[in-house]
């Protein structure tokens, strides 16, 4: 028989300025099963949680229904006083007074009866409740971080320097992803690579960090906790133990002339290469498409000439299998190439180029030695025309977002050019200026005012070529829309960021939603912004949007700190609202027919198949099952089950519809 106790509490005023909160209570305590009802200012305080404490003893109450403010709010609160008192604190529900009458009511007789309609409903529910316990997951201490970019490395050492074990897994050569690429870094133009290259070497020589380059993530398989990978390591016909990174084969190779995908193809590698004199890890991976022996069997000049004797060909790919408890997905972003502009002559012009291009011009380590030169035939470009906002903010290009650093890599662009080139003219098109970052305003003002960049703001419509120079036809808007044509020497497109060309790919691999623009989601903007719909799964950088260095790093520790706290106990407890499908007795088992509709619609992949066998071994059906670890209770698989076999604890059939009939029986 249950004895239900019901706390109505007033929240100063803001559930008793329009409800009646006594009357509330006094017709409460006649609902069938309610053996206590009372009234208080701040339930939620010492002294009404011990109000309630007090109760349950003194009433051998054996459920409580607390009438408050949000259950998001103070739902825990109130369960651990239902539990400290020893009654089960999933036999404790919370009616909303707050949010789902006072505050979008006026005051009266109106008012107050949809506040007993809220408490007779829940009332109702928790009569029907049943004792949960939580679940106890058992956690694999070692983190997979995806991705070698600045992100990527953050959240690496962090989660490595609180003595967690971790795995690092970048599909390049060499780790140090974009940034390793740029000249200098907005708004305090320090050098890239004197930030970066000290963290790279710090990741390969970190003790807790595994670092596997040259590796894709095959798939991911498990819950939190609890994932198994598998990684392709590609083969880099390389004995990276043997190779001591002498160089020697680079030096002698014959085919020296591939374009190298690190200067933007602005610059020449050979067919056996490192990436850039800075890599890490600095041992050559050797280019299977365009090296001699792959493609005619002849050759071998590298493994003529190295001292060690590394150089395998014969390598294979090798798929590695780990374990690991959390996952922080740091892939970066890409950029649009100039390609994507017919307006602007669809890539034909080769002084035409983007953002990274320009950065490796205007890196000391550069093609060009760190002279802005233009790539049509390495004179100084005289007049240089910069364009913001190439492809970004443009519903006709699909692109309807902001790419948020352009705006202050292309005043960067303009103030390294004024620097570099004295008497050179920097024309910057732009349609509005957003620098919102901690001294960016200031840095946007010191390219126009101090190094005497011109901005002119709107559009480009056109660029074409005309007697060697660029033609480059835009709009004024403050001069009253009035045209300009400006002769350029070289023009540099500040194009859009885009998510990577295989993060769609890799968000099916994670089980992880994405946008319409295949960046990865998170699971809650302002509440979870480093967490995804999969628990266990973190996101850091620019795989989730555009981002500027130090709001990828920012965000790289936060996923840290999030992988650190599921790592600090050996078990990881959670709510066992989780969907059931229910099993009965042999010969019958369940009433789950194994039409398996629910494994197909599960967002979590929570949904596996049990086989029922007699007594002889043979199978005789299949069952669907619930992994406890996996569910997130979202409810889908019980909205579609046909046979209505499966059910989410804490919001049974029965216990919705007790709801509903407890309301439909006072209108």
């Amino acid at each position: 028989m249950s004895r239900i106790g019901v706390f109505i509490c007033h929240c100063g005023e803001n559930i008793s300025a329009t409800v009646d909160c006594e009357k509330v209570a006094k017709v409460s305590g006649f609902l069938p099963g309610v053996a206590f009802s009372v009234d208080y200012k701040y339930m939620c305080s010492d002294p009404g949680q011990n109000l309630i404490k007090d109760a349950i003893k003194e009433h051998k109450l054996t459920g409580v229904v607390v009438a408050a403010c949000s259950p998001r709010m103070h739902e825990p609160t109130f369960r651990r006083a239902t539990a400290e008192a020893g009654v089960n604190p999933f036999l404790c529900e919370m009616a909303n007074l707050r949010e789902h009458c006072s505050w979008v009511h006026e005051k009266g007789d109106a008012t107050t009866n949809k506040a007993i309609d809220i408490v007779r409903s829940l009332v109702a529910k928790v009569k029907r409740n049943q004792a949960l316990y939580p679940i106890k997951v058992p956690v694999t201490k070692t983190a997979l971080v995806i991705g070698g970019g600045v992100a990527g490395i953050q959240a690496a050492l962090d989660i490595a320097n609180t003595g967690h074990k971790v795995i690092m897994v970048e599909k390049e050569p060499s780790i140090g992803g974009h940034m390793s690429q740029l000249s200098e870094t907005f708004p305090t133009l320090d050098c890239s690579q004197c930030i970066l290259t000290p963290r790279m070497v710090e990741v390969a020589q970190h003790q807790n960090i595994t670092l596997f380059t040259y590796a894709e993530v095959e798939s991911l398989e498990g819950f939190i906790g609890n994932f198994k990978v598998k990684i392709r390591k590609k083969a880099k016909s390389i004995d990276e133990k043997a190779c001591t990174g002498c160089g020697m084969c680079t030096t002698k190779c014959p085919q020296k002339k591939i374009k190298s995908e690190w200067e933007q193809g602005l610059g020449v590698r050979p067919a056996i290469y490192v990436p850039f004199p800075q890599a890490v890890p600095n041992k050559p991976v050797i280019d299977r498409i365009n090296c001699t022996y792959y493609k005619t069997g002849k050759c071998k000049i590298c493994e003529k000439v190295c001292p060690t004797k590394a150089i395998r060909f014969e390598q294979e790919d090798e798929v590695i299998e780990r374990e690991v408890g959390a996952v922080v997905v740091a892939t970066g972003y890409d950029i649009k190439r100039t390609d994507f502009f017919p307006e602007y002559g669809y890539d034909k012009h080769k002084d035409i180029i983007d953002g990274l291009q320009f950065e490796r011009l205007a890196s000391a380590s550069g093609p060009t030695k760190g002279e802005i030169r233009r790539p049509s035939d390495g004179e100084i470009p005289k007049n240089i025309v910069f364009v913001a906002c190439a492809g970004s903010r443009d519903v006709a290009k699909g692109i309807e977002y902001c790419s948020k650093i352009c705006c202050m890599y292309t005043a960067k662009h303009a103030m390294l050019y004024k620097h570099k080139v004295h008497d050179g003219n920097a024309y910057v098109f732009y349609m509005d200026i957003r620098a919102a970052g901690k001294g960016y305003e200031e840095f946007t003002r010191r390219a126009i005012e101090e190094d005497g960049a011109k901005y002119i703001r709107g559009r480009v419509s056109k660029i074409y070529e005309k007697n060697g120079k660029l033609i480059v036809v835009g709009a004024d808007t403050l001069m009253g829309a009035q045209q300009v044509e400006i002769e350029a020497d070289m023009v540099v497109l500040a194009t859009a960021s885009i998510a990577n060309k295989d993060s769609k790919d890799l968000a099916h691999k994670l089980h992880v939603s994405y946008d319409a623009h295949h960046f990865i989601s998170e699971a809650h903007p302002k509440l979870k912004p480093v967490e995804t719909n999969t628990a266990g799964i973190f996101l850091a950088g620019a795989c989730q949007a555009p981002k500027d260095i130090p709001e990828s790093v920012a965000q790289a520790s936060g996923a840290a700190v999030k992988v650190a706290c599921l790592f600090s106990n050996d078990e990881l407890t959670r709510e066992p609202i989780i969907a059931v499908v229910n099993r009965l007795a042999p010969p019958a088992y369940s009433t789950c027919t194994g039409c398996f509709l629910c494994e197909k619609v599960c967002p979590y992949q929570a949904i596996t198949r049990e086989e029922i066998k007699n007594r002889e071994g043979n199978v005789i059906r299949n069952l669907a099952v619930v992994n406890p670890g996996l569910c997130q209770g979202c409810g889908t698989c019980v909205a579609l089950c046909k046979s209505k076999s499966i059910d989410l604890q804490g919001y049974s059939n029965d216990q919705v519809y007790a709801e509903v009939a407890a309301v439909l029986d006072t209108i």
